[in-house]
């Protein structure tokens, strides 16, 4: 099995397929890689990396305190241990704030980047609180709710959710109460006009609680900005509608983020 190693020596669990343009795909917390299994198709024209970030899944964690700046050095690792000079980033719901950090914090390692159900920052009152549950089922360690939760909202297959549950499990709670906290208070807003690459927002058309967030980065971002929404889905994109994210993805990645 593979790991990469951070400078504090905690082992981070990855997993690469395919060749071709390197694209990293970035989980929220707790999910795992597993949540970009339906993506696998995309190695027969990339390269396909998907990580375990740190205290989730089969990756270590040797931290007191889970930060941002410390989930995009263990991300860094992984692309030097790949042996890539630039990745395509592609993260899914809070793993899109991670997404904007690694790219922000290392430009010249970033060919593009692609966010599901992004925002640069949590400014609605029901995302809030969606972060506010997250921490508080962390804090007193409801990992076998949360895993039922989030495995049945994420896929109608029994056998894909049941995966999807085990990985959950497999999670930090103390880990997991840093990283919704950080996702909580992070903002990218006003350093959106640093981002040199292009970028791709993928919304659900039902997800209407983060369609607002477009207007930040359509404001903020200098460089190419395309918007895509998906008819009938809500925010469980790469789970739900796998088959319209992976050509949006392709085309996306074919157009703009050759190496």
């Amino acid at each position: 099995m593979p790991f990469a190693n951070h400078p504090d020596t905690t082992e981070i669990y990855y997993e690469t397929y395919g060749e071709g343009t390197p694209i990293m795909f970035i989980h929220p917390p707790a999910m795992g890689h597993v949540t970009f299994k339906r993506q696998r198709p995309l190695a027969d024209h990339f390269q396909m990396i998907t990580v375990d970030l740190r205290g989730n899944g089969r990756s270590e964690n040797k931290a007191e305190k889970i930060t941002m700046s410390l989930i995009v050095e263990d991300l860094l690792a992984v692309v030097d241990e790949v042996g890539a000079d630039k990745v395509v980033v592609c993260g899914y719901s809070n793993g899109g704030s991670i997404a904007q950090e690694f790219a922000l914090s290392y430009p010249d390692r970033v060919s593009g980047v692609i966010l599901c159900g992004g925002f640069p920052e949590v400014n609605s009152f029901l995302l809030r609180n969606e972060f506010r549950l997250g921490i508080y089922a962390a804090q007193f360690k409801l990992m076998k709710l949360m895993s039922f939760v989030l495995a049945t909202a994420h896929t109608r297959s029994k056998i894909y959710e049941l995966e999807l549950e085990d990985y959950v499990k497999k999670t930090d709670p103390e880990v997991l109460r840093h990283m919704y906290n950080e996702g909580l208070h992070y903002k990218s807003t006003d350093r959106l006009h640093q981002l040199t690459v292009p970028l791709l927002l993928v919304y659900g058309a039902n997800d209407h609680y983060v369609h607002h967030y477009q207007e930040i980065f359509l404001e903020n971002v200098p460089t190419d900005v395309d918007i895509v929404y998906i008819s009938g889905a809500k925010h469980q994109i790469p789970t739900k509608h796998y088959n319209e994210l992976n050509r949006i993805i392709y085309n996306f990645v074919k157009r703009k983020c050759r190496m």
